[in-house]
Parts: structure tokens; sequence; C-alpha cells
């Protein structure tokens, strides 16, 4: 009998229920509040909506909250974290102007259907250090426009900016006459005990984040959404205007050091145009690396198969001087590069990077670059997106027939454009669905239709029954009955 173990299991059951009391001290109050907000109209719940944007939009607060998302995360960089904020917030903000959220949302008379939009309760919001403001401010905001209460279960490393975000929400509440209880966050310190605890005990749970929190996230027992893993590529076409693609790439693969999911981890290049596309993406400040230097690089950003932190969210001058490329570094560079050929374990620069460092693959031409990604993709990324710069948009459609991605961004800066943008029509969300590719219960952005009920009443119509040949007669024709 193992004694030490027998007592350490002890010593954790009354821990665990000790935080599983907490945890439910919390959904209690977050339920008593969300049951009079659901009914309180639609103005109460935009107003609670906007009182949320407002709170992480406003400049001065904005600026408090990207300065110390820096601080204690150290990951990305303070200005970028703070256009972040301000657009991505915005932007959810037009997606739901004027959206009817509650009472009866459609009608169809000639169905006999009326849906009518009804909450889902308390939301479970899992939210990562990499956006420890923006995103937990997305699901805030979504969960309130639809009438529920919402507890955030950010990373150890984000709390303090989600605690601090969540004094701002409570601020503007005071203002409005709104009940603080409807958005709370898990205290400090973060455990995973505290966390699933919340999964358990919430009504549904959306996790943004590590595939870990997603994967406790669907095995909660709870409804769940939860997104898969980035490994972004992009395939520069010989059509593409080359100086506009790399001047895109450049701008996805740097902003906020790299931070967000949909940032390009890998751009496959037609041989065609190779060289001068290598030479576009170096005056736009990227630094491709000998194989030596590619070695030192690689020793430096994984151990043990696992990235490391000292290069994760870094600045390219950082993680050169770290890998001990001093010439490098002294360049000031806004991304590093390296070429490669293989895919897999065995070739991480194949894999996700969270950091300015984009891999280049050579192709043949557009088939052989579209296997590329394939290629890339059986090993990390599937079913997130692809990108493309071409002067071929139809081949954008021939990409979405064929590779497992739930999205495809034709001639944009990826990151931006992945989570919405004001020049393209997706809806702006951090959250990214990404299938069954991704191991994902969906594969569109996560917005406020996932934060909803929808009951449907059905009244009587005259009947109308179909005919079997109306239905079955072309098979008929084709096969004989």
């Amino acid at each position: 009998m193992n004694v030490r173990a027998t007592v350490a299991e002890t010593a954790k059951a009354p821990a665990d229920e000790a935080v599983g009391q907490r945890v439910a001290a919390l959904v209690a109050r977050a339920r008593e509040a969300q049951r009079a907000f659901e009914f309180a109209g639609q103005v109460a719940l935009d107003t609670a909506a906007a009182a949320a944007a407002w709170a992480i939009m406003e400049p001065s607060r904005n600026r408090q909250l990207a300065e110390l998302s820096v601080r204690d995360t150290g990951l990305g960089n303070v200005d970028d974290k703070f256009r972040k904020n301000w657009r991505k917030t915005l932007g959810l903000l037009r997606d739901l102007k004027g959206q009817k959220t509650c009472g009866v949302i459609a009608s169809d008379p000639a169905k006999g259907i009326i849906e009518i939009a009804r909450a889902v309760g308390v939301v479970a919001a899992v939210t990562p250090s990499t956006n420890p403001a923006a995103t937990p401010a997305n699901k805030i905001i979504n969960a309130l426009k639809c009438g529920n209460a919402v507890i955030v279960a950010p990373s150890p490393k984000g709390h303090s900016s989600c605690e601090l975000l969540i004094s701002f929400i409570h601020a503007e509440f005071a203002k409005a006459g709104l009940d603080p209880a409807l958005v709370q966050c898990l205290p400090a310190p973060i455990s995973k005990a505290a966390t699933g605890a919340l999964m358990q005990q919430a009504d549904l749970v959306v996790a943004t984040g590590s595939q870990s929190n997603v994967r406790m996230a669907y095995a909660s027992g709870t409804p769940a959404f939860g997104v898969g893993a980035g490994n972004v590529a992009s395939i520069v076409e010989r059509s593409a205007d080359l100086h506009d693609a790399a001047q895109k790439i450049a701008l996805s693969k740097a902003f906020d050091n790299a931070t967000s999911c949909s940032s390009e981890n890998s751009v496959v290049i037609e041989d065609a145009v190779y060289d001068e596309m290598l030479s576009q993406l170096r005056s736009c400040g990227g630094a491709l690396l000998d194989p030596a230097q590619k070695v030192q690089l690689q020793a430096v950003m994984w151990s043990g198969g696992k990235l490391s932190e000292h290069c994760t969210a870094k600045s390219a001058a950082q993680i050169a001087q770290a890998a001990g490329l001093e010439e490098v570094a002294g360049q000031g560079p806004r991304f590093l590069m390296v070429e490669e050929t293989g895919f897999g374990a065995d070739y991480p620069f194949s894999g996700e990077k969270l950091s300015p460092v984009l891999t280049v693959y050579r192709a043949r031409d557009f088939a052989d670059a579209a296997d590329v990604i394939r290629r890339i993709y059986a090993y990390m990324g599937a079913g997130h997106s692809v990108g493309l710069h071409t002067a071929r948009t139809d081949f954008a459609v021939e990409l979405g027939e064929r590779l497992p991605v739930a999205r495809v961004i034709v001639n944009q800066a990826h990151c931006l454009a992945t989570g919405g943008n004001f020049d393209n029509g997706l809806p702006f969300s951090l959250s990214m669905g990404c299938g069954t590719w991704g191991r994902n219960n969906f594969s569109g952005n996560l917005d406020f239709h996932h934060y909803l009920n929808v009951t449907r009443v059905a009244y009587p119509i005259a009947e109308e029954m179909p005919e079997v040949d109306a239905l079955l007669g072309d098979y008929f024709g084709r096969v004989g009955r």
C-alpha cells in the first residue's frame, strides 16, 4: 500500500470539495442575477453589452489593460494589444447592432413557425493568456447581449488583466444600474480544479486557448463550444501581387508578436515566384536564416518537443538574441524565416510557433502547394483556415472544396481577417471553430448565435403531402424502381 499516495489523495479531496463550494457560490450569485436579467427586455440586454464594450474600449482603460496584459503575461506588445482590444470590440458592436436576442425573433406564417430567443443561463468563459482582455470582453459582450450571466476562467497569467477588465465593467454597470453578479471572474489562484468545477456547474462552456482546456470543456458534461489548434499556412500563387502579398503576410506574422492563432506559421510559395517572393518578404522586414542558423533557432525554440516560453510571443530580435544570432538580432528584424521541406514532429518548424517565425516551403505549382498545406495540416492545424494570395480567385473555391479548413482567406492579412474585419463579411470573433477536422462541434466564428437557445412555436397549417414520384421520379428515371 502506498501510504504517501493515500495521504495525498485524502488531502486533495477536501481541497477539491472546498474549491467546488467556492465556485458554486459564484454560480449561485450569477444564476440569481441572470434570472432577473433574462426577462429585462432588449434595451437592458443592449445596455449591458454596450457597458462591457465601453469598459475595454475607453482609451485610458484600454491602455491600462494592454500594458498590464504584456507586463503580466510577457506575451505580445502593448500597441498591438491596444489596437486589438479596440478593433475587435468595435467590430463586435457593429455585428450586434440591431440584432434581436430576446422575445420573438422570427415568424414564418406559411410554415406556421414562430421563433423565440431564449438565454442559455450561466456561461463559463475559458480564456487564454495570449489575449487576456480582448477574448474575455468578446465573450462577455456576446453573453450579455443574449441575456446570460458569465463567469470567466482566465489563464493564470491572464488573471490580473481579466480582473481589471471586470472592475471596469462593474464601474459601467454601476452607472447603468446593472447587477455586477452578471459578470464575474474565478478568484486567484486559478487552478484546473476551479476551472473544471465551473465547467461542470455552468449551463454552457465557451473555451478558447490550450487544447487541454478545450478537451476538458468537451469532457465536462456541460454543453460546450471549443476551438481547434492553430497552425495557419498561406499559399502565394504565381499570379499574386507579390509586393501586396508580402506586406500582408508580414503584417499578419508580426502583429502582437504572433500571439494570434490566425497568424501565419508557414507560407507555401510557387516555384515560379519563389525567389522574388522571398525578396519581397525580406523588404518587409523578414530575415532569412541559413541552415546553421536554423539549427540554432530550433534548439532554443523547442525543448523536449515543447515550445519554449522564452520565445513564445517575443519579438524577432529577442528570439534571435536568445538563439545566439547576434548579427541577425542587430538588424532589427520584423520576423524570422526558415526554409523547410519536411512535416511532422521531426520537423518542428512545420507546426505552430506562436512567435514571429515564418516557415517557408517551395511548391512546384498550385496543386503541389495545396498538397503541402494538406501535409502540414495532417500534422497540426486541421480545420482552422488557409490563406491564399492570387489573382485567380477561383482557386479559393477549389481549396475550400478540398482542404480540411473552415475558412479560406483571400488576399488579406490573415490574422486580422480570420476573426472578422471591416473589409470582409466574417463575424468579429476571437474564437474560431475548426469543425470535425479540428475535433470541434462547429466550424464558424463563435458569435452571439452560439449564446442563445431558440424556442419554436408550431401552429397547424393546411396539410400538403407530396406524391412519391415528385420526390423520387428523377431517381427512378436513372436507376429504375
